[in-house]
């Protein structure tokens, strides 16, 4: 099991600052900022009014006017972040490139299908039981990413989805790694996808005091590693990669963009929102992670971090590092990309995981923006306010979920 390795053929995003990988790659670069105010509903009522809204999408570019009202929004985003992966991967939409029966999908959600839910809600309260939609379970219900991305394509191998709330994409990453590892698929897309920017989303994270209240100024709302940063921002987003076992990419002449070499899980067995103090179980994770590449901290080049723009995340997850890496903590840059995303929820380890891709197809450092007042707790190097060129061979993607979940995904340059 262990001589398989798995690499990346192909990459799909959609965020609030772009709806391609391209479009993605150029904003982060650029300090782009994608937080504005709510335009999916009214907002006004609501102690946060700011939010990662991806523009311009529009899903009958990707599916009949009939097949998107029987999905929900988040799937609509994980079929069009999965057709831009394929196509990159130089896989056509019937598969005939390879074996169907060994092409998987874990594309997850956090949250799934939050907007269906309180559609029907509202249906069932005014006009009874009678009246509620056939179609609110399944389009409700968070496997539906990878199970109507699976019969869009056709793909019957390994099929299902995992909840870790924000570790979710990059714990799908993850799995779909050891999946091609033990051997039951060549090639798995797999990810994250979420559009839980709706008011039940944003009245349970604002009943947190989780959300920026900065709504005055909302390209400078989300700060991580910052003094002054007051919540995260909620965003909507997709991200999805194809993975594929080493051999048979090649066999194919597939373009191959990166490889994964490692990938780790843990539990902070402590809070249901708040990481273990001292980042005890994300550093688990980290360490995890390098053991399984063969890697000390010095190999790692870029690490995208979590970075919440939320006081616990951002100073538990600065500790974390510096546990796991040592000395060299210091040495490695940083950034958060949710300083220009905001949070994409259950979709972040896929976009992040993209974004580490792309730095080591360039050899830029994405930054974190909006970060202007050093904080004594977060005392490392997040690449501030400006992109830097260097040259990136290993990067790391780290995220952190609700319920003590803990997910880091490793990828390097093919040699």
């Amino acid at each position: 099991m262990n001589s398989k390795r798995v690499v990346i053929t192909g990459t799909g995003a959609l965020s609030s600052i772009g709806n391609s990988t391209e479009e993605f790659w150029n904003s982060l670069t650029n300090g782009v900022i994608g937080i504005d105010h709510v335009t999916n509903f009214d907002a006004s009522d609501f102690k946060a009014k700011i939010a990662g809204e991806i523009k311009n999408f529009d899903v009958n570019d990707y599916m009949s006017p009939k097949e998107a009202r029987r999905l929900d929004k988040f799937c609509h985003l994980g079929i069009a972040a999965s057709d831009e992966a394929l196509a990159q991967a130089g896989i056509s939409k019937d598969l005939n490139e390879v074996n169907p029966e060994r092409v998987g999908v874990l594309v997850s959600s956090g949250i799934g299908g939050m907007k269906t839910m309180e559609d029907q809600c509202r249906i069932l309260h005014a006009r009874g039981p009678s009246k509620t939609s056939p179609l609110l379970v399944p389009m409700m219900i968070i496997d539906m990413a990878a199970g109507a991305i699976s019969m869009r394509y056709g793909a019957q191998g390994p099929n299902f989805g995992v909840v870790t709330a924000c570790a979710t994409g990059c714990h799908s990453i993850g799995e779909s790694y050891w999946i091609i590892k033990r051997g039951d698929a060549d090639v798995m897309l797999a990810g994250g996808a979420e559009a839980t920017v709706t008011p039940l989303g944003f009245t349970g994270f604002c009943a947190m005091k989780a959300l920026s209240r900065r709504n005055d100024d909302p390209k400078r709302a989300s700060r991580p590693f910052d003094a002054e940063r007051d919540g995260f921002v909620m965003a909507e987003g997709a991200g999805v990669l194809v993975l594929e076992e080493f051999e048979h990419a090649k066999k194919r002449g597939a373009n191959i963009l990166a490889e994964i070499i490692g990938y780790g899980a843990t539990g902070d067995a402590y809070h249901i929102t708040s990481p273990a103090p001292g980042g005890t179980g994300a550093a688990r994770a980290m360490k995890v992670a390098l053991g399984h590449a063969g890697i000390n901290p010095e190999d790692v080049d870029y690490i995208n971090a979590h970075g919440t723009s939320t006081s616990l995340n951002d100073k538990f997850e600065t500790a974390a590092i510096k546990l796991a890496f040592g000395d060299h903590a210091y040495n490695v840059p940083i950034s958060s990309t949710k300083s220009m995303t905001g949070h994409t929820l259950g979709a972040a380890g896929g976009l992040e995981t993209i974004a580490c891709i792309q730095a080591i197809q360039h050899n830029v450092i994405p930054p974190t923006v909006n970060y202007e007042y050093p904080d004594p707790e977060c005392d490392l190097d997040y690449t501030p306010n400006t992109a830097k060129e260097k040259k990136v061979n290993i990067a790391m993607n780290t995220n952190l979920g609700f319920g003590g979940h803990n997910a880091v995904v490793i990828v390097k340059a093919v040699e």
